[in-house]
């Protein structure tokens, strides 16, 4: 029986951080897509896909896939450095950092550079599809597509249609991310959408508490972890996600909601200015230097 995601055969990804490697992994992987990483820097392309070729090696180590199925990924996946070199793509997924005037200068460069038919998804996890969408010339064609990370692992994608969103458009996504083998949620388009506007104050209280020497950063996550039966606690969570990411969309709900509940932790601020933004720059909340 044919759904409307059989006619996505090549999606493009643009943004090669882990977020973007990850969700094209999964497209080549799980979905069987040829996909194409669209990233201006040679050089995170080539630490994006020597990312990819690690979680490769390590599926095939623990018998989840053979060494064929690793060797077909990694012939379906094709690189490039600007918008102007893609490849034909049926599917966009951009995965750049929450930021609302590089997400809309993109998203003009794709109507100007793809076909009027091919669908415009944004992994953004706070910021407004519709306002997106409104820099697009198509704007029926833009969708929010909010991949949870570590996109291999995590099961859920948050759909967000925006004001402009078609059906077709909707239909089309749902359908791909099942492709994926993806469970999905839909939101209303509104800050943070349902995942970051629960998790992202709970995230900041945190971080407050820390300030204000309520507890140790250990005994605030150990509390949470064994107290409330999560995986992890809120602060290494956060460390995780990327504390400068935390801070963007904490942003994001100020801004939008205008309630003082929703004000960045002076603390949040802090760790950014100094440049610790967690486990991707070896330090954050926790110090990961040895690890790196």
């Amino acid at each position: 029986m044919s759904t409307s995601a059989d006619r996505i055969k090549n999606v493009c990804v643009v943004g090669a951080g882990q977020m973007g490697i990850g969700i094209g992994l999964v497209a080549a992987r799980v979905a069987n897509l040829n996909v194409q990483f669209i990233d201006s820097s040679p050089a995170q392309l080539t630490k994006g896909l020597e990312f990819l070729d690690k979680l490769l090696v390590k599926d095939v180590a623990k018998g989840r896939y053979t060494e064929q199925v690793r060797d077909g990924v990694k012939s379906r996946i094709t690189t490039a450095t600007s918008i102007s070199q893609m490849a034909s793509a049926d599917f966009v997924i951009e995965a750049v950092s929450e930021n609302a005037d590089l997400k809309r200068k993109i998203f003009a460069e794709l109507s100007n550079q793809l076909p009027p038919s091919t669908i415009l998804a944004t992994n953004t996890s706070s910021i407004s599809i519709t306002k997106i969408a409104s820099a697009a010339k198509q704007p029926e064609n833009v969708i929010g597509m909010h991949f949870m990370n570590p996109v291999p692992v995590m099961k859920l994608v948050e759909i967000i249609p925006g004001l402009q969103t078609s059906e077709n458009t909707l239909s089309t996504t749902l359908a791909l991310a099942q492709k994926m083998g993806k469970t999905t949620t839909m939101s209303q388009d509104v800050p943070g959408f349902i995942a970051n506007r629960l998790l992202m104050p709970y995230i900041n209280e945190a971080v407050i508490a820390l300030q204000e020497g309520i507890a140790t950063k250990e005994d605030i996550d150990t509390t949470m972890k064994l107290g409330t039966n999560n995986p992890m606690g809120p602060l290494t969570l956060a460390d995780f996600i990327g504390l400068d990411t935390c801070l963007a969309i904490m942003k994001v709900l100020h801004t939008e909601l205008g309630d003082t509940k929703y004000r960045p932790a002076v603390l949040l601020q802090k760790y950014v200015d100094a440049g610790w933004l967690g486990v991707k720059s070896g330090r954050g909340i926790y110090d990961y230097s040895a690890k790196m």
